[in-house]
């Protein structure tokens, strides 16, 4: 009592409290960081990433701050619009890498319909590329409907360009009609 009244504080009481904190302390921030690292390490080990990149893109849709390069996009659907498919898969691929964008899984889907489409012929294995592209679309967006609103698509929704793709897929006495030359593209 007399050392506050002499303004004197004794500097072994403030130094004890100190240490216990820093004790009690530093082991649970040790804990927490091993934690956090082990955490790190096994989702790493579960999502498999190939590169650098594939990580952020991954801890963004873990984030739920994933969205889609908008200006690749564009640049994909002016590619579709040329009819040049293939290069529009590719900008869309990397607009939207981790696959997760059901507008971008849509068209990608329809560029594979319209480049396996033919008026002999169906190319089997581009229409099944755009089925698993469909189907990805139709998970991506199973919480809220979407459908399309470009007015050069005939086919609006993932679930009409998927019974297109089936219907294009299977092999019937009517795919031998000569008069299917007629049939336009959708």
């Amino acid at each position: 009592m007399r050392l506050r009244a002499a303004g004197l504080r004794g500097p072994a009481a403030p130094r004890v409290r100190a240490e216990t904190v820093r004790e009690a302390l530093l082991p649970a921030l040790g804990l927490a960081l091993t934690l956090t690292y082990g955490a790190f390490v096994g989702w790493v080990y579960a999502t498999r990433p190939q590169s650098i990149a594939d990580v952020a893109t991954r801890a963004q849709v873990a984030a739920g701050v994933y969205h889609v390069d908008e200006a690749r996009f564009a640049s994909g659907l002016d590619l579709f619009r040329r009819e040049s498919f293939a290069a529009a898969r590719d900008e869309w691929a990397r607009a939207d890498p981790a696959q997760r964008d059901a507008r971008t899984q849509f068209y990608i889907a329809y560029s594979y319909y319209r480049q396996g489409w033919g008026r002999f012929h169906h190319d089997d294995a581009l229409y099944q590329q755009g089925l698993a592209a469909v189907e990805r679309a139709q998970r991506a967006s199973a919480d809220a409907p979407w459908a399309s609103d470009d007015p050069d698509l005939k086919l609006r929704t993932p679930a009409e360009l998927r019974a297109e793709i089936e219907e294009g897929l299977r092999t019937e006495l009517a795919d031998f009609n000569p008069l299917r030359m007629m049939e336009a593209r959708k």
